[in-house]
């Protein structure tokens, strides 16, 4: 067997044809009129009322908390697992990161922990939907609401995936995406914000370039940043899109493939997943000693990840004090198995062999 990667991207002729046509049409590859239609069909395709693209998903959080005025001495309440660019986005402009821990069944951020947390200084809360999985959003709003809070999803791994019949990332104040290379789609990099508030909209799409006034134009009655989109990456974009609701359909096969080929071992742990709302980012199992399981499937030219560490314990974070058990365990145990929309079904199953056999069975 080839070796499987943990994830890859994919691309094919369409994506090549499409930038080769709008190179060949005399583009100039700044975001223009290929982004306004890559914003278009995402806004269509989540049903937000606004979206706005920028170069990554921490720019599209980060772009989110300033847009309400979030800054130095604020504090913004998030879960303790998930990519640490998710506390990067708050200390990117002084805020500061106050993290809870999860809720073992979904992995998403304990809410009653979230209310527990509130304190005078506390702005924002952001809600991770870790692997297109949610838990009660509603309520999350409620409390938000009830606050005076804003609430951001980071929906960066959730394109697809829904809370009942809303998309994730529509739910909240606003919502971010990304399109790095391991998301269901991508762009090389690029994020996006998401809402149903024209003043947020506005506000975001006037910091992510320089703070003009009007554009084309430099008046400047704000100060911000150059965070904007290509249109090199829109026509991918684009291309991209055209291709999801099959590779959403793929990732969900291919939890569920995994599910079925390995029930029954009493070693592996699962979040259980509802591939009806829910398309799976990645393929996560949680196994006590997982570094020996990895090590295993790698001499079987099987790549695996571990999920994320606790971000609290991070050094760049340097908060190794505090403790947040569900999370730390199960970071501890958490692997991420194959699980790219290109793994065939004889490469899922001869992943599933091997962990079997690793496991006596």
């Amino acid at each position: 067997m080839d070796f499987i990667p943990q994830i890859e991207p994919s691309f094919d002729e369409k994506e090549a044809d499409a930038v080769r046509e709008y190179v060949l049409s005399g583009g100039w590859g700044t975001e223009f009129k290929k982004t306004a239609e890559f914003e278009s069909r995402l806004a269509e395709f989540t049903g937000a009322g606004h979206c706005i693209v920028t170069t990554s998903g921490t720019i599209a959080l980060t772009l989110a908390l300033l847009a309400r005025g979030i800054g130095p001495g604020d504090e913004v309440i998030m879960p303790d697992l998930t990519m640490i660019a998710t506390a990067n986005a708050a200390t990117l402009f002084g805020a500061k990161p106050k993290f809870v821990d999860i809720e073992p069944e979904t992995l998403n951020i304990d809410i009653a922990q979230v209310e527990r947390a509130i304190g005078p200084k506390t702005k924002a809360v952001i809600h991770v939907s870790l692997n297109g999985r949610s838990n009660d959003l509603d309520a999350l709003v409620r409390l938000c609401k009830e606050r005076g809070l804003y609430l951001v999803e980071d929906a960066a791994q959730s394109l697809g995936s829904y809370f009942g019949d809303r998309h994730l990332g529509t739910i909240g104040d606003v919502g971010c995406l990304s399109f790095s290379m391991p998301k269901v789609i991508t762009t090389g990099q690029g994020g996006a914000v998401l809402t149903n508030d024209a003043e947020i909209a506005a506000k975001a799409r006037k910091l992510k370039d320089f703070g003009r006034a009007g554009g084309g134009n430099d008046i400047h009655d704000t100060i911000g940043f150059n965070f904007k989109f290509t249109d090199f990456q829109a026509v991918i974009g684009i291309e991209q899109m055209a291709k999801l609701p099959k590779r959403l359909e793929r990732k969900k096969d291919i939890w569920r493939r995994y599910r079925e080929a390995l029930a029954g071992i009493d070693e592996i742990a699962w979040i259980e997943t509802d591939t009806g709302k829910v398309a799976p980012w990645f393929v996560e199992i949680f196994v006590a000693g997982r570094e020996a399981l990895a090590a295993e499937l790698k001499e079987k030219s099987i790549g695996t990840r571990p999920i994320y560490p606790p971000i609290h314990a991070q050094e760049a974070i340097g908060l190794d004090n505090l403790s947040f058990p569900v999370t730390e365990d199960f970071a501890a145990r958490g692997l991420w198995l194959p699980s790219s929309v290109t793994i065939t079904d004889r490469q899922i199953d001869y992943t599933c062999d091997a962990i079997r056999a690793f496991f006596g069975g």
